[in-house]
């Protein structure tokens, strides 16, 4: 069998391979002879212990219990540091590292671990192991160097580290090629995180956010509020960090979490220093950032017999590696994050072959019944005395192709079929789940307004299956219906009728459908002119315990208790449009691309500075702070997208977990 060596240089930033490949011509060779990509995206948050278990388990920080350098264990009543004898307890380290699903299926490996010993003594040791008996050598082996981030956090990014790693780098080939084993041996080599430049100019420290406060009760939260409108930093509840950094799900984590704004990191940083003047050195470089931030973004490059040669591939997040470096020695993973098979296009011959899920609930189409409702729900339409409601559920009928969006769910569904769009109906939870249309390229830019007060029964869903707009008005404090597919996307007020209907509301906070209509009418129509039309797709999202999976109905009612209109957490939007911008979205022939967002649903928009100005000021950059992957929206709904391609699993794939740095809105 080929070997597999996994190399990890420490804090080098994806760009250097650009910024100074002249300087550094042994990592240059590999990443034009072997294969490469821009960036590789670090997990949150983006340190060395979290990412080293990241890339070595497949989960990330919040799964694989590594939720920083140092952390707390309420339950253990015990603290954890790299300094301290704790890193050595077992019970801190959740999941199953590569070298031990190796080790459970017949394989051996050998880690040379980590800091701390003497680099060329490394380079020696992981050479003799490969001369053993073919009996006797290790099927895995790592080694690790501490440079470029040992300089990094002294200097800040420095060229004289770089070269030294290059020079190692260097003699481990060249100990390869001696012993004829550079044709065998198939290495990855990658970094943990990126490195910042930091300066005592460019801080900003807690005391001036929270002066002499020591203790800070989680239900007083909503009382932490944002002091200027321009301020860099955010304090959330980690419930409501956003979904795409993963970090909630453990009690290691803390429950308020203070953020720096990815767009001001190049500019300032947050200090834990109490009083002016207690922070004295804050030169060097940092880490520890957003992971969407560029300069956190971690290189990664392949060469051996398995990698194809001299390609460049899209970037990806880390979580991928554990199943790719499965992959290569020819074992099964076992459970983690990553996503098998979109890794494949990186080898030559793919070892696991990725087939779809079987639908566990797979939709129905809702039979049409009787063109008159046989309840009001308690609902009222003043408008219908002027309008023909049996004519109007007859138009409710229209056939389309709506196959193209099959997806599997937890939850029985129906599809419910409109004019322009299609409503993924759950008597379950009496609620529509999921919502598609297309927007087209000439969408109006400003949409009028919705028919106020009007809604009416859809015919096709049982009463009993349906929520009253009674139960609405008990439901939670601040709670009113909302339209997932926007009535006013039809011109007149008859065409609005096909979407004002109980069968398209979902219970929203009056502040969120501020977020939801400015989308909608605003943004909406702007990013499909820009995409030359955009398939939507949208719906509710119930995470209470946070894990970043659906709650089943039984774990609703746990935290809703009593309640007929469960309140979403969230809500997400999937826009999807074809790469090749010249061809519009349903007569897309090549790959697609996505957008994805999971928009907290909360009862006010405090999380923005910004948010007593208008809608145009805020909304937008709001909802890229909370931009997702498509694989997250399908765990958190509950759904496989895009069953109904022709397209190869594998691309699919690829395009689901493409990392959310790699996506940013056209100007």
């Amino acid at each position: 069998k080929q070997p597999l060596l996994l190399v990890s240089l420490d804090g080098w930033r994806a760009d250097y391979l650009q910024t100074w490949s002249k300087l550094v011509p042994v990592v240059d060779k590999l990443q034009k002879c072997g294969t490469s990509t821009r960036f590789m995206q670090a997990a949150f948050p983006s340190k060395t212990f979290p990412n080293h278990w990241t890339i070595a388990t497949g989960l990330y920080p919040e799964s694989n219990g590594l939720i920083d350098n140092n952390m707390y264990d309420p339950d253990m009543d015990a603290s954890f540091s790299l300094s301290s004898p704790e890193k050595d307890n077992p019970a801190w380290y959740h999941g199953q590292p590569i070298w031990h699903t190796a080790a459970y299926q017949g394989l051996k490996s050998a880690t040379f671990f980590w800091p701390g010993s003497d680099v060329k003594e490394r380079v020696f040791t992981v050479l003799k192991w490969l001369q053993l008996p073919e009996d006797q050598r290790p099927d895995f082996l790592t080694f690790y160097l501490e440079e470029p981030d040992k300089s990094g956090h002294n200097y800040g990014p420095l060229i004289e580290a770089l070269q030294g790693v290059d020079l190692i780098l260097g003699q481990l080939m060249n100990g390869l090629q001696q012993l004829r084993l550079h044709r065998c041996v198939n290495i990855i080599i990658v970094a943990d995180h990126g490195m910042e430049e930091q300066s005592c100019e460019r801080k900003e420290a807690l005391y001036s956010l929270v002066s002499s406060l020591i203790y800070l009760n989680v239900k007083l939260f909503p009382r932490v509020q944002c002091r200027t409108p321009g301020q860099k930093t955010r304090p959330y509840l980690k419930q409501n960090l956003p979904k795409r950094l993963h970090f909630a799900n453990s009690r290691r984590i803390e429950d308020v979490n203070v953020l720096v704004t990815f767009r001001t990191v190049r500019y300032m940083f947050l200090c834990s220093c109490r009083y002016p003047g207690s922070l004295r050195f804050c030169s060097g470089g940092t880490h520890g950032w957003d992971n969407d931030v560029e300069s956190m973004h971690a290189m990664f490059l392949s060469y051996g017999p398995k990698f194809r040669p001299r390609t460049e591939v899209e970037p990806f997040s880390n979580i991928e590696l554990y199943n790719l470096m499965c992959d290569l020695l020819e074992i099964v993973p076992t459970e983690n994050n990553g996503t098998h098979g979109s890794m494949n296009h990186l080898q030559r011959a793919p070892y696991h072959t990725p087939t779809a899920p079987p639908p566990q609930s797979p939709a129905q189409e809702c039979p049409l019944t009787a063109l008159d409702p046989a309840h009001t729900l308690n609902c009222s339409c003043p408008l219908l005395v002027t309008t023909n409601s049996v004519d109007l559920n007859s138009d409710c009928t229209f056939p389309e192709a709506w196959g193209r969006y099959l997806y599997y769910s937890i939850y029985t569904a129906v599809f419910i079929l409109q004019y322009l769009y299609c409503s993924i109906y759950t008597a379950t939870l009496t609620r529509t789940m999921t919502s598609v249309w297309t927007s087209p390229e000439d969408t109006e830019d400003s949409l009028g307004p919705v028919v106020s007060d009007c809604l009416r029964p859809d015919v096709r869903v049982p009463p009993a299956q349906s929520p009253t707009c009674e139960a609405y008005s008990s439901a939670a404090p601040n709670i009113s219906p909302g339209f997932l597919y926007p009535p006013n996307l039809n011109v007149s007020a008859e065409q609005q009728f096909d979407a004002l209907t109980t069968s398209n509301i979902s219970p929203m906070f009056p502040q969120f459908q501020r977020i939801w209509r400015h989308f909608h009418a605003a943004l909406l129509p702007r990013y499909a002119a820009l995409y030359n039309g955009l398939n939507v797709l949208s719906g509710p999202v119930f995470d209470y315990n946070y894990d970043g999976r659906y709650d089943s109905p039984q774990q609703i009612q746990m935290f809703v208790p009593g309640s007929k209109i469960p309140v979403p957490t969230h809500y997400f939007i999937v826009l999807t449009s074809c790469r090749n911008s010249s061809r519009a979205v349903l007569q897309c022939d090549g790959p697609l691309q996505t957008v994805s967002f999971v928009l907290p649903h909360r009862e006010d928009n405090s999380e923005s500075c910004e948010s007593a100005a208008s809608e145009e000021q805020w909304v937008e950059q709001l909802m890229w702070f909370h931009q997702s992957r498509v694989r997250d929206v399908e765990l958190l709904a509950g759904l496989d997208l895009y069953q109904g391609s022709s397209r190869p699993i594998t691309e699919l794939l690829q395009m689901k977990t493409r990392p959310t740095a790699d996506i940013r809105r056209k100007a």
